[in-house]
């Protein structure tokens, strides 16, 4: 096992990559997504595009599930249930399309799928009429939820996405991450026998790996969760908006 994280993890500095890498990803699912926008190059320059995919998402997996366990009881069922169906048939289209698209395509058209929901969110936000909501109906979920399926599932990237869409919704603070770590967890669990028998991204040694990466995941933990906290509502949503958009803007 240690010969094999060796061929990758072969210096100090690829190291500390990989450890910063399980911070920010236990920080992200604890509900500082901001902190989750370097995950995907980062990992993608050390391991590689590909294999760093199914490296980084058992990583996920375990931190989903430190996020339920802290915020099960906040969690909205009415959006995972819209979401989750449109979410597996991105995951599915992504699964057999996915491995043949271009890097670069996939990054631009992932930017404006976002920035295109920033503005409809930010336009219903000021609008005048406020009383109805019309970014809560089924085509809005159908829409953010294929674009999130096939984003989590090509590069582990549908975090700006759901953040999206739960921040349209108006969602309290605890309620988004909560309705966050559901989905988030749902959809990860369902993503791992395509990337075991179809991709081969998943095998005995990117598990050893990841072992070695689940100390850092829970020092991202713990602080996600007590920064969390110190953020009042208003200031929470405007820091997620932020850096959803920082994540759009990063990917062109």
């Amino acid at each position: 096992m240690l010969e094999n994280i060796q061929e990758f993890l072969n210096t100090p500095y690829l190291w500390f990559l990989f450890i910063l890498c399980g911070i920010f990803i236990g920080m992200a699912k604890t509900g500082l997504s901001g902190a989750g926008l370097m995950i995907v190059p980062i990992m993608a320059h050390v391991f590689g595009g590909k294999l760093s995919v199914g490296i980084v998402l058992p990583m996920l997996i375990f931190a989903d599930i430190f996020a339920v366990y802290y915020y099960h009881r906040h969690a909205n069922w009415r959006y995972i249930i819209l979401s989750i169906p449109w979410a597996l048939i991105g995951v599915v289209i992504a699964t057999i399309f996915g491995n043949n698209l271009n890097a670069d395509q996939f990054k631009t058209t992932l930017a404006i799928v976002i920035l295109i929901a920033i503005s409809l969110m930010l336009w219903q936000d000021f609008r005048k009429n406020k009383s109805e909501k019309f970014l809560d109906n089924w085509w809005f979920a159908a829409i953010l939820g294929l674009a999130g399926g096939f984003t989590t599932m090509i590069g582990n990237a549908a975090g700006p996405i759901m953040s999206l869409y739960l921040l349209s919704m108006h969602l309290p603070k605890n309620n988004y991450i909560g309705t966050a770590a559901w989905f988030f967890l749902i959809i990860n669990v369902i993503k791992v026998p395509f990337h075991i028998f179809i991709w081969n991204t998943i095998t005995i040694q990117t598990l050893s790996i990841d072992l070695f990466g689940i100390p850092a995941i829970l020092v991202g933990v713990f602080i996600g969760i007590r920064l969390v906290k110190l953020f009042p509502e208003k200031i929470y949503r405007y820091f997620i908006l932020v850096s959803t958009s920082l994540s759009a803007l990063f990917l062109f």
